[in-house]
């Protein structure tokens, strides 16, 4: 089966970037990059040391209900080019482990998909999920700080 590893709204980053509100109604924190653990999520990569992010409230789903999670996500502040989609991002290579959640075509977690997920079976696991036809796409979040990564689909 192949993968696509999705970046956040493009257009919501262009938003963003102009100053627009996020999914708390404020305006992005600006800060420097130290160059390790600033994902943005847009590239899908690093934001580069002594470049300049951007912290925003994401919440990757089209409308709030109790299951359109909210939180804290960095994003390049100069424009960068949006992951293309094929391969495995640089950003899910930079823990240990991640949190995977299936969603329903109703944007809703599937109860018991749920799971912390090593690494190296990001896409193993990804793949069992997205064999489900109850399963629309899968989410990839912080195991440590529950911060939205990157959403996985299959084409």
């Amino acid at each position: 089966m192949t993968l696509t590893f999705h970046p956040f709204d493009p257009a919501s980053c262009a938003q963003i970037r102009a100053g627009g509100p996020d999914a708390n109604g404020q305006s992005a924190e600006r800060a420097i990059s130290s160059g390790t653990g600033t994902p943005c999520r847009s590239c899908l990569r690093d934001v580069p040391q002594g470049a300049g992010y951007l912290i925003f409230a994401a919440r990757p789903f089209p409308k709030p209900q109790p299951y359109a999670e909210t939180g804290p996500v960095f994003l390049c502040e100069e424009p960068c080019t949006p992951w293309p989609g094929a391969t495995l991002p640089p950003i899910l290579a930079t823990s240990p482990d991640y949190l995977l959640k299936g969603y329903g075509h109703d944007d809703r977690i599937i109860y018991g998909t749920g799971q912390i997920t090593p690494a190296e079976e990001v896409e193993r696991y990804a793949t069992a999920l997205l064999s489900r036809a109850d399963v629309a796409y899968v989410d990839v979040r912080s195991a440590r700080n529950n911060c939205f990564q990157t959403r996985i689909t299959q084409p």
